[in-house]
């Protein structure tokens, strides 16, 4: 099969290399200088230094020639460029299947991704492949599992293509479910980046993650997912990694807010995109317009804003008061 990976950040050059293992690969990005230095290094120095590249993964610049012959796409661009990714594919005549490998609600609407592939491209047959993954492991060969969400026969051809010893994918029909674990998760890892940066210890790191989680569950569930689903790989997997992961970008910037650092000077030192920064007010936007309370959400809201220091959102979580657990 040759596969179409459309983004060369981190997460796409390292499905690149994966898939490359089987398959003829064409690694797509938008920036023609990058994908000039990245073809001639055979290495993405900038989001991915360190990792040779084989032949059989082309480097492309020019859409239609990325998505010549694939029969398979993979969409690696962050939330807020999904939906232009769609529209220049569509335009272009490409067809499916398609997985997105984007965890986030876009900023402007509130919308998680399956809802823009809908207005953008109906009737493609698509889903997100999504669950505990740092894109460094899974470019060293690190065993990695994932979920692939959507009609049965569309997780099978993603299955079929994608899976093997190192990178195991099980399947899911609960599209909701799958996005809202990855897209709420990286809120919830700034929460803990900020809480260790104040020193508050394991005892509130571990009360943070798992109160996390029934926000999860419960703006789910609201969207209409099955809370089961938060209790696997998609949910409760990607939220403690996301969480505890020394290679979490979340985490980082959470880490450099409750140290003091001002929102703009900790995106710059990160140097990539931390989705749950732009997920976070859609989130809390979301679960307003349904009535479900996120006060963690909210407290990230308010940092993210500068409406409330790192410690004085952390305070008032604590400050709340008790209630039965299942609430």
């Amino acid at each position: 099969m040759r596969i179409a990976v459309l983004g060369a950040g981190a997460w796409g050059t390292a499905m690149a290399l994966h898939a490359a293992a089987r398959h003829d690969v064409r690694l797509w990005s938008r920036d023609a200088l990058q994908a000039r230095a990245i073809d001639a290094d055979r290495e993405n120095r900038r989001y991915l230094p360190g990792v040779h590249l084989p032949a059989n993964v082309t480097i492309e610049s020019a859409l239609p020639e990325a998505l010549a012959d694939a029969g398979l796409l993979v969409v690696a661009t962050p939330t807020a460029g999904l939906r232009e990714t769609l529209r220049a594919a569509r335009a272009l005549g490409a067809s499916g299947p398609l997985a997105w490998l984007c965890k986030g609600f876009e900023r402007d609407s509130s919308l998680l991704a399956h809802q823009i592939v809908a207005q953008e491209w109906p009737r493609l047959v698509a889903g997100p492949l999504s669950g505990p993954s740092f894109a460094e492991e899974v470019a060293q060969g690190l065993p990695t599992a994932l979920t692939v969400a959507g009609e049965a026969a569309f997780c099978a051809q993603v299955t079929e293509a994608l899976h093997a010893a190192n990178l195991r994918i099980y399947s899911s029909d609960d599209v909701v479910g799958v996005e809202v674990g990855g897209a709420v998760k990286n809120v919830l890892a700034i929460a803990t980046g900020i809480a260790e940066a104040l020193g508050l210890g394991l005892n509130a790191r571990a009360a943070l993650i798992t109160r996390g989680l029934a926000e999860i569950t419960r703006l789910g569930v609201a969207l209409g997912a099955r809370a089961e689903t938060f209790m696997g790989l998609a949910g409760v997997g990607d939220l403690i990694l996301t969480c505890t992961g020394e290679l979490s970008r979340n985490r980082k910037v959470g880490l450099l807010l409750g140290k003091g650092m001002a929102l703009e000077r900790a995106l710059g030192e990160l140097g990539h995109v931390a989705e749950g920064v732009w997920s976070a007010p859609a989130v809390l936007a979301r679960g307003t317009a349904l009535g479900v309370e996120l006060p963690i959400t909210r407290a990230v809201c308010a940092v993210l804003g500068g409406t409330l220091t790192p410690r004085a959102a952390l305070e008032l979580l604590l400050a709340r008061e008790p209630k039965a657990e299942s609430a």
